[in-house]
């Protein structure tokens, strides 16, 4: 029965506001084609405010901005303070500030050689001179300082810094001791082998040196890290190889990448212009419609002006992910322009131009409105992403969408009218000279081709059929509706679902940060090192008590001991360094009686004396009562990044103590918890809202709802099969999957409403129709948006790699689903029945 009923209260009056729209338009056509070239003008000034709305911030836009480590980091930074003269990598709040370098060696880099070559890398480090403000500065000037000197590497402090001594020193490994110094030998050694199943160090494939550095001054800082970066790139060793990063290197090696595809886009709008005017050529001189094919690249090149400019002027944050917007409005502005070509070529040409634009205007304006909508409403319902790269892209995206359709029905119509005037005198193209329909047979074969033009269909007094739109009515229509060949299309359609389906299931989440980098980056053999040889110890967590404890009290410390036992029973915690539990050693070493509360902060005092790095450990009012403190827990890699870290918040929330868990990865980690729920939920509403959207434009609910069901059936085979193509869930793919909830209805609504608007009664008849007017301008837009980003697969950057796979992924399903699967199942289902009487 639902197919009995239309919704056309909304679709009938579109269709006659764009009829008048279009005859306003195309008596009027230059009005609408210099003033969105005044527009375009005014709003591109936003373009020189770029460089000051760049935000390429990492963990601004790649982290949630309400991310609940965020909210941890500030707890700790105001609880636990740093001290500048008891630097601590392990009690950063932070990524710090740092320079660091792997040797490796391919043998055993535990030899006399190895470690001589790596101690005159580092002399060099150290010494290396830098210049700022007419001063020199060397790295004892920047670094990081405990007690007055700078921070040193635990393996060059325990051979003292003499190369002939590795072979005299018994390294035992994860820990060393030594001269009553524990050193965390499993920061500095990587790939270690050890001894007869003991603690001692046979050899190992890799040492990795810090240098930190203070954070009072930026910009002198930057300076000594540019110039170890240049450095060590240049140095080379017979018997070592070094790869090197800092604290730095990914955000600067991030900010290179939109110069990287810079190149790309002028090849972009070339591929496309030059399609565009191919598939738009005629072999009729008069009828051709290459000026309305350049026209409606640069109509795509206003929007994105305008679009850029406008938010730019605005104060709005330009993410490097928009970079790629660009790519995405030319398939937009170029899908849009076929359908109106295509909507143009089926008006009276006898007709006058306003009259053919008003009519062209009526046909196209609900395919172009209901893809527009499906498009722009995707796009800003992902803005209420917590990532900002998200936000920044579906902004950006949303208000250019949005000029993209001001101009098609503005500027694109203004030149198809002032082609069809050119068209209405028989003109040739190029020239602008009136020439005949005909030439006598007495001319040259090349003369009848150059110089003649302007033949229509006499019966029908239309354009004459382009040869694909051709092969659509008389060959692929009938085809495709052949009872067997809808067979094979259900086999071929629960494939590809099951394929899809499994897909998602092998589905990966989060951002590897390395990905931010260009391929070619130094820093991706630093992480591939770090992965290589480091890979068995993961973060160090600081556990931090939020409430005051009895320390000394017995039941309270049992508390707390239960909680430490609660976190070294998870499979990936190795061991527990708490300032409590070595003072209570302390304690025990030399007999001091600490059970009762003077006695406990009487004894502390010294023995903070003793271990002044514990003192940051420890939060007291004036006082002396402390009221937080925190300790620190090692864990291993034998567990995803995610599970670690909401493994260990659900540890601490189950203690009887009230603990905080952090460490400054969980800023990046956050991601795995809002980046799966928030995607779909986006999916979710945007679904709704698009059916809502087709309800409204479609006249015929039960094809709305297949128009939802290609959404729903297209996103699952994008997220499917870009799990098998390597493309991880992260804030990157979700924008892109983002912007398939638009793009995925955008050629199955162009064929279901052609559908319902046929006046065929046949189903069958009705889907051939439908082939027939919007078959090849759907495949036009589909081959136009490939070409567009098909120079992206190229790049050297991850992020537009990834917008490559997935806009790939989103056409061609998309063009399977409107040329293939959506055209059977409405003939199939009888969606819209036989009593769905098309307008006139």
């Amino acid at each position: 029965m639902m197919a009995r009923f239309r919704t056309d209260c909304i679709e009938r009056p579109l269709r006659i506001c764009f009829q008048l729209l279009g005859h306003f338009v195309g008596s009027h056509p230059w009005l609408f084609c210099v003033t969105p070239l005044i527009l375009s003008a005014c709003l591109g000034s936003g373009f020189y405010l770029l460089k000051h709305r760049m935000s390429n911030n990492i963990e601004e836009q790649f982290t949630p901005v309400d991310g609940r480590a965020k909210l941890e980091r500030k707890y700790i930074q105001e609880t636990f303070p740093g001290n500048d003269s008891m630097f601590s990598p392990l009690r950063l709040s932070t990524d710090g500030n740092y320079a660091t370098l792997v040797a490796t060696s391919d043998e055993n880099i535990l030899t006399v050689e190895a470690i001589q070559d790596i101690l005159h890398l580092d002399l060099r480090v150290r010494s290396m001179v830098v210049q700022f403000d007419n001063q020199e500065f060397e790295y004892v000037d920047v670094c990081a300082e405990v007690m007055g000197s700078c921070t040193s590497n635990d393996i060059l402090d325990i051979i003292q810094y003499n190369a002939n001594n590795i072979d005299t020193v018994n390294l035992t490994f994860p820990w060393h001791y030594s001269d009553f110094r524990s050193y965390a030998l499993y920061l500095s050694l990587g790939s270690v082998t050890l001894c007869n199943e003991s603690s001692v160090v046979e050899s190992a494939k890799a040492i990795q040196l810090h240098y930190y550095l203070h954070e009072d001054n930026k910009t002198k800082t930057d300076l000594w890290l540019e110039s170890f970066i240049l450095f060590v790139s240049n140095a080379s060793s017979a018997s070592i190889q070094v790869s090197y990063s800092t604290s730095t290197s990914m955000q600067w090696e991030f900010e290179k990448s939109p110069a990287s595809v810079v190149y790309l886009f002028s090849i972009t709008y070339a591929i496309a212009i030059t399609f565009s005017i191919t598939s738009c050529w005629r072999l009729d001189n008069v009828r051709t419609k290459v000026w309305v094919a350049a026209c409606g690249v640069l109509s795509t090149g206003l929007a994105v002006l305008s679009g850029f400019g406008a938010l730019l002027l605005l104060d709005q944050p330009f993410v490097m992910t928009v970079a790629s917007c660009p790519f995405m409005i030319l398939g937009i502005g170029l899908d849009d322009m076929f359908i109106m070509i295509s909507c143009w070529q089926r008006t009276r040409v006898l007709d006058s131009v306003p009259d053919r634009l008003a009519d062209t205007y009526r046909d196209a304006a609900v395919s172009i409105t209901v893809t527009t909508l499906t498009d722009a409403l995707a796009l800003f319902l992902g803005y209420n992403s917590p990532f900002g790269s998200v936000r920044s892209f579906c902004l950006y995206a949303g208000i250019s969408v949005c000029f993209c359709y001001l101009y098609s029905i503005t500027f694109l119509g203004a030149c198809m009218a002032l082609n069809g005037k050119r068209e209405a005198e028989n003109k040739h193209w190029f020239s602008c000279a009136k020439i005949p329909e005909d030439l006598p047979s007495s001319n040259s074969r090349a003369s009848s081709i150059c110089c003649v033009g302007g033949n229509y269909d006499r019966m029908t007094e239309k354009e004459e059929t382009e040869p694909m739109s051709h092969i659509f009515e008389r060959f692929y229509g009938p085809f495709l509706t052949h009872k067997l060949v809808k067979a094979c299309v259900f086999v071929i359609y629960a494939c590809y679902l099951a394929v899809g389906v499994y897909g998602c299931f092998t589905l990966k989440e989060g951002l590897d940060i390395k990905n931010l980098a260009l391929d070619d980056s130094y820093i991706i053999s630093y992480y591939n090192d770090q992965r290589q040889h480091f890979s068995q110890y993961s973060c160090n967590v600081m556990v931090a008590v939020k409430q005051p404890l009895l320390y000394w009290d017995e039941v309270e410390r049992r508390r707390l001991h239960s909680c430490i036992s609660k976190f070294e029973s998870l499979s990936f915690v190795s061991s527990t360094s708490a300032w409590f539990l070595s003072f209570q050693r302390y304690a025990n070493a030399t007999n001091l009686n600490v059970s009762s509360r003077e006695a406990f902060q009487t004894r502390l005092r010294p023995f903070l004396e003793l271990h002044p790095m514990f003192k940051q450990d420890i939060n007291t009012t004036t006082d002396n009562e402390i009221q937080a403190s925190r300790f620190f827990i090692q864990t291993l890699h034998r567990t995803a990044e995610e599970n670690m870290m909401t493994t260990l918040r659900r540890t601490a929330e189950d203690c009887p103590v009230v603990l905080l868990v952090f460490h400054p990865a969980f800023i990046y980690f956050d991601q795995y918890t809002a980046i799966l729920d928030n995607t779909v939920q986006t999916i979710l509403v945007a679904v709704v809202v698009m059916l809502v959207v087709s309800l409204v434009l479609i006249p015929s609910p039960l094809c709305s709802l297949w128009v939802a069901f290609a959404i729903c059936s297209v996103i699952v085979g994008v997220a499917g099969f870009m799990a098998l193509w390597g493309v991880n869930l992260d804030s990157i793919s979700m924008i892109n999957l983002v912007m398939c909830i638009g793009f995925s209805v955008d050629f199955s609504a162009h064929i279901s409403y052609s559908f319902v608007s046929s006046p065929k009664s046949d189903v069958n008849e009705k889907a051939t129709d439908a082939l027939a007017r919007l078959g090849y301008p759907i495949l036009q837009g589909a081959l136009s948006t490939i070409l567009g980003v098909m120079v992206l697969s190229t790049s050297g950057s991850y992020i537009f790699r990834t917008f490559f796979k997935i806009v790939f992924l989103v056409i061609t399903f998309g063009l399977l689903h409107g040329l293939l699967f959506i055209p059977v199942f409405l003939t199939l289902f009888g969606a819209c029945g036989k009593w769905c009487k098309g307008p006139n």
